[in-house]
């Protein structure tokens, strides 16, 4: 069964970190490229971070040298190290394939890919100030 499964949010003051986990069930996950994405409420979702098959990463201007995205492909899973982190990057988190990436005056762009899967449940993270 393809699943997709977040974890790793939480509640940190500013200026603190997390790193978020998302382990792949039922897909060969190497074979594809793969990005981080947020939601906040009232917002629409928007993408954070990406990496393709050989590594090459992709980052939003908005969490660029704070954030920080890898894969382990040996254990199906996908990883963001984020840190310094600021009120504004409180929303829910998901992972997801993806098929393209593009960035146009910084803001990242990714466009999902399904199948191989849909959205999985995500991981909230919440920034105090």
């Amino acid at each position: 069964q393809v699943q997709l499964v977040e974890s790793g949010g939480g509640s940190v003051q500013a200026g603190g970190s997390l790193r978020l986990s998302c382990v792949v069930y039922g897909y060969s996950y190497s074979n594809y490229c793969m990005g981080w994405f947020r939601q906040a409420p009232g917002k629409e979702r928007e993408g954070v971070s990406g990496i393709d098959r050989r590594g090459g990463t992709y980052y939003d201007d908005s969490v660029k040298g704070r954030f920080t995205i890898s894969r382990d492909n040996a254990k199906n899973t996908l990883y963001l190290q984020m840190n310094n982190l600021k009120p504004e990057d409180t929303a829910m988190y998901y992972c997801r394939a993806v098929s393209t990436f593009s960035v146009v005056l910084g803001d990242l762009k990714m466009t999902p890919q399904a199948p191989p899967s849909d959205w999985g449940q995500g991981t909230q993270v919440t920034v105090s100030s």
